[in-house]
């Protein structure tokens, strides 16, 4: 059975609507999964405008039943009402585009949770907005969480071309960063990512760890976190049989992962995979929201308000994101 995708356009005010309109066009998506496009007629309808692209759509009820088409050339389309036209500010971060977002995720949420879909994609969030339109969370994971009663580890995953990273701190000051890496918090970053691989169909993956100082600590001059907290840790998690390896200094790590050497590494904290990984291939980075109970991703990049509504928004990372959750649906377990 193909894969059933939530689809959501983000932010109405970003690239969102554009990018959404331009996978919808791509030749032959129809016949990789079952679409399910969940927003606003005239943001979808503004989107398709921005990108220069026509989508059929055909409105399902999903609540009330099946509502996947057979032998279409349209997309299912459940339609909401979250934004008027009228507020749709392009290139804003507003409370009215941040509403929107919270509005279409929800759904999306109930619907995975229900088996109603497999998964969701969405396009770029603006946390400012959201934050505005009263998100109480750090960001959009913790907030998905939260809606979802997930109480085990949970984090943001990025993948590009087979290289992933993940990283034991996020969205935290960098001075907090060194009191925040612990053993707890490095070996629930090293087992979730190993089963996130597992679940994108990377049978045995093979995982490296980054050190938090420079040169791994140089021996203890530059701090011994290494000494008395990463190694020891990632010791254990040896001994209870996962493929890792490390602390290695992180401006080497990512060469074993260029190399394919391995297929991921642990970082201590956000920038230091992130810089490394969009430098590597931002336009087709794929983000994805670890420990959610069901495969969820998005672009790695963000709303794009310097270039909204212009049609130049780049595809390339939107459509990494549909590959890779319909990949793993079907390793899902």
């Amino acid at each position: 059975m193909k894969p059933r995708i939530a689809l959501i356009p983000g932010d109405p005010s970003g690239i969102g609507p554009e990018l959404v309109a331009k996978l919808l066009a791509e030749p032959g998506l129809s016949n990789e999964a079952d679409v399910l496009v969940i927003g606003d007629s005239h943001v979808l309808e503004m989107g398709q405008h921005q990108a220069g692209v026509k989508n059929g759509f055909q409105q399902v009820d999903p609540l009330g039943g099946e509502w996947v088409l057979e032998n279409s050339e349209s997309f299912a389309f459940h339609p909401t009402q979250t934004i008027p036209s009228s507020d749709v500010k392009i290139a804003e971060a507003t409370q009215s585009s941040g509403a929107s977002v919270l509005s279409t995720l929800d759904i999306a949420l109930d619907f995975a949770s229900d088996g109603i879909v497999d998964a969701v994609v969405f396009a770029p969030f603006n946390k400012q907005a959201m934050h505005s339109a009263g998100l109480g969370h750090d960001d959009e994971l913790h907030y998905m969480a939260t809606r979802l009663k997930v109480e085990n580890y949970i984090s943001e995953l990025n993948t590009f071309d087979g290289m992933w990273t993940s990283r034991v701190t996020s969205h935290i000051a960098l001075k907090e960063v060194a009191e925040r890496v612990n053993a707890t918090s490095i070996e629930e970053a090293v087992r979730l990512i190993h089963q996130i691989l597992c679940n994108s169909g990377i049978s045995s993956p093979k995982i490296s760890v980054a050190a938090l100082n420079p040169h791994a600590g140089d021996g203890g001059n530059f701090g011994r976190e290494e000494i008395d907290v990463i190694a020891p840790a990632v010791q254990s998690l040896q001994a209870a049989g996962l493929p890792v390896d490390g602390p290695w200094p992180s401006d080497t790590v990512f060469l074993k992962a260029i190399a394919k050497e391995i297929d991921a590494v642990v970082t201590m904290y956000h920038d230091q995979g992130q810089i490394a990984l969009k430098l590597l291939g931002f336009s087709r980075g794929v983000t994805v929201q670890g420990g959610i109970p069901f495969p969820v991703t998005t672009p790695a990049h963000g709303t794009a308000f310097d270039i909204s509504g212009q049609g130049k928004a780049n595809l390339g990372a939107t459509r990494a994101a549909f590959d890779l959750a319909c990949k793993m649906v079907s390793h899902w377990g």
